[in-house]
């Protein structure tokens, strides 16, 4: 019963995540394009992906958006690889927001926060050590060239299209059905737009709260702690998989790392433990660029696809082997979960000051 209450509300939290999305889509469809028009040099390109990523809620959306206009020419691949790695960072701020469904918890919301935001840092430090390296030898975009070279022979000659996810296809009804009820009740785009926001919103944090509730009386005991060991296994390489796996099935990294933060708040996971499975989610979430490029005519959509897919791998590939450099994420992510488990203004602050404020200031001051 409580295995089949998890699965129901894990398909609500689901909706409640796809609602979200759609109340934003709802402000303007192509907010995120006219954002990307704005953009003058690498910081305001970086901020200009994390601020379109945050709006749609979904990197999959904004990197699709960025392979498209460099498909058809209007960014320059060089222009597009700072926006790639500012759609990692704003992706992030869908798993940060499902943490606050644990705010009144206190320990709960500790762990979930501290769950949520090590994937920001991991990819803040990845963004840190790639972008100046990229801007200084390009090694990224030359490397996705010379893969573009070698695969780009064998890209079939029809016009291929992204197959669409069953998962996310009955996702997605429940918010039409809302949609369309609400389009009968009102013409106006920004009614529509807040009742499909409140009404994810609602979802989510109802969802959270009885995920949380149901997982920890269902895996207490020797069930956790063999959860934990199996991924525990192999370095993480496991569990990274599982988080890649995850994610190309569903097509959302966000869906992905949101999913953990329940887990990490019960304590049925431990942050060592969700933190590989969030690494995996960045890379999974890199084949929805691939398909779209193969629905290009320039072979450079194909060029920055790939440069997103390899700026995920070098990130795990330099940050996480080492275990002095792999815990630094761990360590900054438990001690701002402290702090906002303390004063509860840390966590208004650092969303707004994370994902809009700066982003917005990089925008308009370079």
């Amino acid at each position: 019963m409580r295995a089949a209450a998890v699965l129901v509300f894990l398909f609500l939290f689901l909706v409640g995540v796809k609602a979200l999305e759609s109340g934003i889509k709802a402000f303007g469809a192509d907010a995120a394009e006219r954002l990307f028009d704005l953009v003058s040099s690498p910081v305001a390109a970086l901020s200009a992906g994390i601020l379109a990523t945050v709006l749609v809620q979904s990197s999959s959306v904004s990197t699709a958006t960025i392979v498209g206009m460099v498909g058809s020419g209007a960014l320059t691949v060089g222009a597009a690889v700072p926006m790639i790695m500012g759609a990692n960072i704003g992706t992030t701020v869908t798993n940060t927001l499902a943490s606050l469904g644990h705010i009144r918890q206190g320990q709960e919301f500790r762990r979930a926060f501290a769950g949520a935001t090590i994937h920001d840092f991991f990819n803040l430090m990845t963004v840190a050590l790639l972008l100046p390296l990229e801007l200084w030898t390009g090694f990224l975009s030359r490397s996705a060239e010379y893969l573009t070279d070698v695969f780009s022979d064998r890209r079939p000659s029809v016009t291929a299209v992204p197959p669409s996810s069953p998962i996310k296809e009955a996702i997605g009804a429940p918010v039409d059905l809302v949609a369309t009820a609400v389009e009968a009740l009102t013409t106006s785009p920004l009614i529509r737009g807040l009742v499909l926001l409140a009404f994810g919103l609602a979802l989510i944090f109802l969802a959270l709260s009885s995920i949380t509730h149901n997982m920890r009386r269902l895996m207490a005991g020797r069930i956790e702690a063999s959860l934990n060991a199996v991924l525990s296994r192999g370095a993480g390489i496991g569990a990274m998989v599982v988080g890649m796996l995850i994610t190309v099935s569903v097509q959302s990294s966000s869906i992905t790392t949101s999913v953990l933060i329940p887990l990490v708040a019960a304590g049925i996971l431990t942050l060592e433990n969700a933190y590989p499975v969030t690494l995996g989610a960045n890379v999974g979430t890199t084949i929805t660029a691939l398909l779209a490029s193969l629905a290009a005519e320039r072979r450079e959509a194909l060029t920055i696809a790939l440069t997103h897919t390899l700026f995920n791998l070098c990130g795990i590939a330099l940050l996480y082997p080492v275990p002095a450099i792999r815990r630094i994420p761990l360590i900054l992510a438990r001690r701002l979960a402290e702090a906002a488990q303390k004063h509860k203004q840390i966590v208004v602050m650092y969303v707004v000051g994370a994902f809009i404020a700066l982003p917005v200031l990089g925008m308009l001051l370079f």
